[in-house]
């Protein structure tokens, strides 16, 4: 039988289903409505499957505008590596809904990277996640190599921003991605995601740093400025 607790945080999703469909879905009837049509996302958002990370929170943006793909760190292997669910729902975003941007976002106190830098850890015991990670193992090399008493928020936060300029290098490799970029279709960004303080950083592929919101809308707007 489950215990006290298990039984209080499902009776707490169901009440929230509840609240939904008496308050949250009228509100937003003609939304559903024609959400129940079909989709037409305009992003793919690449995002680490952990509970704090909610990327149309983050966006501030209304269902149907994200197409979310989470797993445990925002892992993207290159073609061919591990083909399954996260090349098929690259593939599927941008062949058949035609978004015209992708997003890996990486965040801060981040498990996955803080067990990347810790092989000795836990890891043993996961051989699925520790198999997994191994398609990070260039980011942690870029920031050289490190014993775990050099493990700290400064150095999660470190690889957690190389791992999200690998994964979108893997992305580059996906041929459905290497054609939609040469058809200037498809935009890639980066972003790092501190949960304690709610600032979001792009990352300059570039300049290997981050960049603030502003700075990023900047190279935007001034690249969409006429000649």
């Amino acid at each position: 039988m489950a215990d006290t607790g298990a039984k209080e945080s499902l009776i707490a999703l169901l009440r929230g289903v509840e609240k939904f469909n008496t308050h949250v879905f009228p509100e937003k009837k003609e939304l559903f409505k024609e959400l129940a049509e079909g989709q037409s996302p305009s992003t793919l958002f690449i995002a680490c499957a952990d509970s704090r990370v909610n990327p149309t929170l983050i966006t501030q943006t209304d269902p149907g505008k994200l197409f979310v793909l989470r797993n445990i760190g925002n892992i993207v292997p290159a073609y061919g590596e591990m083909l399954g669910g996260v090349s098929s729902a690259i593939e599927y975003a941008v062949q058949a809904l035609k978004v015209s941007n992708i997003i890996v976002c990486g965040h801060s106190n981040c498990g996955a990277m803080t067990a990347l830098l810790k092989p000795d850890g836990n890891l043993d015991s996961m051989p699925t996640v520790k198999s997994w990670l191994r398609n990070a193992e260039a980011a942690k090399a870029v920031i050289g190599a490190l014993n775990s008493t050099d493990v700290g928020p400064a150095t999660v936060r470190s690889l957690a921003e190389q791992n999200v300029l690998l994964q979108i290098a893997h992305l580059r490799t996906h041929p459905s991605v290497a054609a939609a970029l040469t058809r200037n279709e498809l935009i890639l960004q980066g972003w790092f995601y501190d949960i304690g303080s709610g600032e979001v950083a792009v990352l300059d592929e570039q300049s290997r740093r981050p960049i603030s919101i502003e700075e990023a809308l900047q190279h935007l707007e001034a690249s969409n400025a006429p000649a």
